[in-house]
């Protein structure tokens, strides 16, 4: 089965609406099967082309055929997996699972065929005469290759192939099974009265929550992370008692379909096995190869020394906070689920500043027309304008066309921003299409956030962690839409994972500039704009928390290393084993801490067990040493009469050094290009108060 037998079936051939967006409108889930069927066989028969050509190697017949392989396939696949990431039903699940070791399997086909290989080395030369991103394009396919165990013999192949089937399909099941536990672990709230103190929008919402799911009451829905709103916001101690001990309970066995901790220990296992088989002393060293940290010491190294620091600052936070809380039950001893709201207890004390204040001002459509968009604009000249002819995956997806300055048209931004049943958590950028000018494709990028839709007619209001978010994963979008490359393996966001975060992470300074806060931070009904003084109290305690913040991020990042740092015989037998594994993991990294738990226990680590981030979760920090440095740049060295960066010259430097990149070179000689110099850990050390 190839394109031409697919008939009418919508990835047959190209989408021919603007920019490539995908036909959403025509596209059902039946479509799938056939249209992976096709793409499967066709890449394979593309891929043999390559392999048997009688000709000599050259760029044109076996790099550039190799990187335009598989255009059938990646359609499909690209609109499958937004559909399993943010609309996923039991039949695109089912679908998903069935099809994850076949995937597998193909990937194996070509990174194990040692024809194509061949060809490949065999172009060291022309690659080189053709230009720095072309060796650079080719020494990554070989890299690849060697990394997927092309130099292994015949039955060690074998061997990695069974594995990379196995642990493709436990990756999907446990992705899955942190969905179903989400939704299993929402708190059913059925007396009003235990939800006196939230703010009547947060209410509404809650209610809106249980009528979408048809449950009496109001429900309270689960983010990913450990912590929940719900529990930052409410006065009452049992309610939050109870929703911390869903969000921590999740995945250990209290829900069976959702008990993912078989799936966590045959992922460590096998990942275990297959390192080894690499040559590899454990998956974290495999891993670590392929970023900008190179070893799993250099990532120790700088766990470790952010560590002692971190729990420090949290004990003193939680002095403060048991004195808070002795003020309401003076015979309580702080619990976890005190912690965030006696934070802003604290927070509102120390600096007059109550954040729950905010909300009336933190509008979404207008954080993201007037503050993401606006600041867009104001550094890169970019022009926004709604779509609407230009339909989505699903309802409340919005499409944006994204000009320059000079309206000269650049891509589509595709915006999707309420939770809904079947969307996993969290938030996160992707692209449906690469930028490539082998392929002459623009960008398409989707940024997707999990904001409780509210009542209708309601406004949607949003925390200050939820403006954080919306700028940063915008970050992410900017990174896809400038991309400038010749491949589509190197476009983009394609970088290291240790790297991947940090443009997003820069991007997160606009939210607090003064012009881009008073461009969005206005009352929803009145207009009127957030107040100096309360800006001034939001700048002054954004430092605040950064003990916690630090404590639970790097409990998090130090637990997905344990787990992936071991060898395969290490790895415990019995379910029963996982929550004391974790537990001694964290004493020894020196982060147990019951008061602040990891950002993400083992059972509901998505980004490690669902795939991703395994043994990259400390990317986020890893990348924040580029970013801390480079808000540095922009408020110094390229801001101009004092904007503090907010140009379209600084805009210009950021994008031409660094974002327009991609993978086209190395990412470090990137930000060298931009810097002038490596990156330097202090700006870090001082914006997370670790200095020493």
């Amino acid at each position: 089965m190839t394109s031409s037998t697919l008939g009418d079936n919508p990835f047959a051939a190209a989408s021919t609406l603007p920019f490539g967006l995908p036909d959403f409108a025509a596209i059902r889930t039946e479509h799938f099967r056939p249209a992976f069927d096709a793409g499967l066989a066709e890449q394979r028969a593309e891929w043999e082309a390559i392999a048997t050509d009688p000709s000599v190697p050259t760029l044109e017949n076996t790099l550039e055929a190799l990187e335009v392989s598989g255009r059938l396939l990646d359609r499909a696949l690209t609109v499958f997996y937004t559909l399993v990431s943010s609309a996923g039903t039991d039949e695109i699940r089912e679908i998903e699972a069935d099809y994850a070791p076949k995937l597998s399997e193909h990937r194996d086909a070509l990174h194990l065929d040692g024809r194509i290989f061949a060809r490949l080395e065999a172009l060291s030369d022309a690659a080189a005469a053709a230009g720095a991103q072309t060796q650079w394009a080719l020494q990554n396919h070989l890299k690849n290759f060697v990394r997927a165990g092309i130099r292994l013999d015949t039955a060690q192949q074998d061997r990695l192939r069974a594995l990379n089937g196995e642990l493709t399909s436990l990756e999907t099941e446990f992705s899955q099974r942190v969905v179903k536990a989400m939704e299993a672990a929402a708190v059913t709230v059925t007396d009003p009265a235990e939800l006196a103190g939230l703010a009547p929008d947060a209410v509404s919402a809650l209610a809106q929550a249980a009528a979408d799911r048809e449950v009496e009451g109001y429900l309270i829905t689960l983010q990913l992370p450990t912590p929940q709103a719900v529990v930052s916001q409410s006065p009452n101690r049992e309610l939050r008692r109870r929703v911390f001990e869903a969000s921590t309970g999740r995945g250990t066995g209290s829900d069976p379909d959702s008990d993912t901790r078989r799936v966590i220990l045959d992922l460590a296992r096998k990942r275990a096995e297959r390192a080894r088989l690499l040559g590899y002393a454990h998956h974290a060293a495999y891993v670590a190869e392929d970023g900008t940290a190179a070893t799993t010491e250099a990532v120790n190294e700088m766990l470790g020394r952010l560590a002692g620091p971190a729990v420090r600052n949290a004990r003193a936070e939680a002095a403060d906070l048991q004195t808070a809380l002795a003020a309401d039950e003076p015979d309580a001893e702080l619990a976890p689920w005190d912690w965030s709201l006696y934070a802003d207890r604290v927070r509102q004390q120390t600096f007059a500043f109550d954040e729950s204040e905010l909300r009336p001002y933190l509008e979404l459509e207008r954080v993201i027309t007037h503050g993401v968009f606006f600041a867009a604009n104001a550094i890169y000249g970019l022009e926004f304008a709604e779509r609407e002819d230009l339909t989505g995956y699903a309802d409340g997806v919005r499409v944006f066309e994204v000009k320059e300055a000079d309206g000269t048209a650049l891509g589509l931004f595709v915006a999707d921003y309420y939770a809904r049943e079947g969307k996993r958590g969290g938030a996160w950028m992707h692209n449906l299409v690469d930028q490539s000018g082998l392929l002459g494709l623009p960008p398409v990028v989707v940024n997707n956030l999990n904001i409780t839709r509210p009542a209708a007619g309601e406004p949607t209001l949003l925390t200050w962690d939820e403006v954080i978010t919306a700028f940063h994963e915008f970050g992410h979008a900017l990174h896809g839409l400038f991309s400038q490359v010749h491949y589509p393996s190197l476009s983009g966001t394609s970088v290291p994972r240790d790297f991947v975060e940090y443009p997003s992470q820069v991007n997160e300074m606009w939210a607090w500039h003064p012009e881009v806060l008073a461009s969005f931070a206005r009352h929803h009904s009145t207009g009127e704009r957030l107040d100096a003084a309360t800006l001034d109290q939001l700048r002054a305690s954004q430092a605040y928390g950064e003990g916690f913040a630090t404590t639970e991020y790097l409990a998090a990042a130090l637990l997905d290393q344990a787990w992936h740092q071991i060898a395969p015989e290490e790895v415990p037998d019995d379910v029963a084993e996982v929550e004391a594994f974790e537990a001694a993991a964290l004493q020894r990294a020196g982060v147990a801490y019951p008061l602040v738990p990891p950002r993400y226990r083992s059972t509901y680590f998505n980004h490690t067990f669902g795939g991703g981030y395994d043994a990259g979760y400390y990317s986020y920090i890893w990348s924040e040493v580029l970013d801390a440095d480079t808000v540095d740049w922009f408020k110094d060295e390229a801001a101009e009469n004092g904007d503090g960066g907010l140009n379209r010259a600084a805009g210009a430097a950021f994008r031409a050094k660094l974002l327009s990149r991609g993978h086209a070179q190395d990412p470090l000689q990137s930000y060298r290009d931009l810097r002038g110099r490596d990156a330097v850990i202090d700006p870090l050390l001082k914006r997370r108060g670790l200095g020493e």
